[in-house]
């Protein structure tokens, strides 16, 4: 319930929403405007990994602003509709497509967080109903936002941007250490860099004369909801069963779907899914050494010799004749993958704290919004 001192107001009546461009194949060229699309918005951010350039005429509503939100409007994907984000000077003057929208106001700094709150994704589900998979341009002018006074909403939005500046801090963080471990990886993996303490030669082996690999035996049917053992299928979701068939270390990656990408350590009780592989009785190897080893390196393998089908897929004799050059003392085998746990460890925890603050957000977004939670109006600078 929102406070009664606040007013409802429709979106179309302090702001407008515009549909965005559409465009021929023959208009996409190497360079030019950018035209924005779904994939420019990951994690409620700009993103320019996947972009698209055109050549053509652009009318000059739809040239981008700086504080414009740019919304998914419409996708194949009924999960991506709706996701959000601001637009900064980095896109000022570029446009974006047709299955996108922008809403324009004055207002934007603090509509920005009402475009990511569970009042916004209500209104989308209730729009959306059962068949239609698109919001329109009048059905987004008709969202109601509830809106406090312009001293409350300078307040709610310096609160949350406090918040957001946390949270990119935290991916910068993560970032820089995935970048870190990457060449830990590349250095400490390939004895480029040696250990103090260590000098025997490394020797080159066959996956399959090191360890004992099979596949597991459970499908999709036998997992539930409360089960006391992991049961690892192919995705990066683990998922619980009741029983289990494995215990002790053992390294999984998927048979098909996610070719080299997918890579599961465990040391315990555990269930595998019939299209995963498990690696395990290591002999002459440390198991988390081969984890490691095979996070860096079994990809290029494994898509060299893929079979390709309806579903990607890698037969068993191609994991065993995995090469790997490896040290040959045990003890140097471990205490690399030792050095590789302390950062993997460095960044779960870096990662726990992004979710925090994540779920944090998305409590205050819930009280503030509300106005259940009110903040004092002279926190805010003039």
């Amino acid at each position: 319930m929102t406070n009664p001192q606040w007013r409802n107001v429709r979106l179309g009546d302090i702001g407008q929403s515009l549909i965005g461009l559409t465009y021929s194949p023959s208009n996409v060229k190497r360079s030019g405007t950018l035209v924005l699309r779904s994939s420019n918005i990951q994690d409620g951010e700009l993103a320019f990994d996947d972009n698209v350039y055109v050549d053509c005429a652009i009318p000059e509503k739809i040239r981008t602003r700086e504080n414009d939100i740019l919304i998914c409007v419409r996708n194949g994907s009924r999960r991506l509709i709706g996701k959000s984000a601001i637009l900064d000077r980095r896109v000022s003057r570029q446009t974006f497509g047709a299955f996108m929208a922008v809403y324009r106001s004055d207002l934007n700094p603090f509509l920005r967080y009402f475009f990511q709150s569970d009042d916004f994704k209500r209104q989308i589900d209730k729009h959306l109903g059962a068949t239609i998979n698109q919001i329109t341009n009048g059905s987004l002018n008709g969202f109601v936002v509830t809106l406090p006074s312009k001293s409350e909403q300078q307040a709610i939005t310096k609160r949350l941007q406090d918040v957001d500046r946390l949270i990119a801090t935290l991916k910068r963080l993560i970032s820089k250490k995935h970048a870190i471990k990457q060449g830990m990886m590349q250095e400490l993996l390939t004895g480029r860099t040696r250990l103090p303490g260590f000098n025997r030669p490394w020797h080159e082996k066959l996956l399959g004369d090191l360890t004992r690999i099979k596949t597991g035996s459970r499908n999709n049917q036998d997992k539930v909801s409360s089960g006391a053992y992991p049961f690892f299928v192919r995705s990066q979701t683990v998922e619980r069963i009741d029983t289990y068939s494995y215990s002790g270390e053992a390294v999984l990656i998927p048979g098909e779907g996610g070719i080299g990408e997918i890579f599961h350590y465990i040391n315990g009780c555990h269930e595998v899914h019939q299209r995963v592989y498990r690696i395990s009785d290591f002999s002459g190897i440390s198991g988390k050494f081969a984890f490691y080893y095979l996070q860096q390196f079994f990809k290029d393998h494994a898509l060299r010799n893929t079979v390709k089908a309806t579903v990607d897929s890698i037969r068993l004799p191609i994991i065993q004749s995995f090469k790997m050059t490896i040290p040959g003392s045990i003890d140097e085998q471990t205490a690399i993958a030792a050095l590789l746990d302390d950062t993997s460890s460095e960044i779960d925890t870096l990662e726990r704290r992004l979710e925090s603050a994540r779920n944090i957000k998305q409590g205050m977004m819930q009280e503030l919004l509300t106005g259940r939670t009110r903040l004092p109006v002279e926190e805010v600078s003039s």
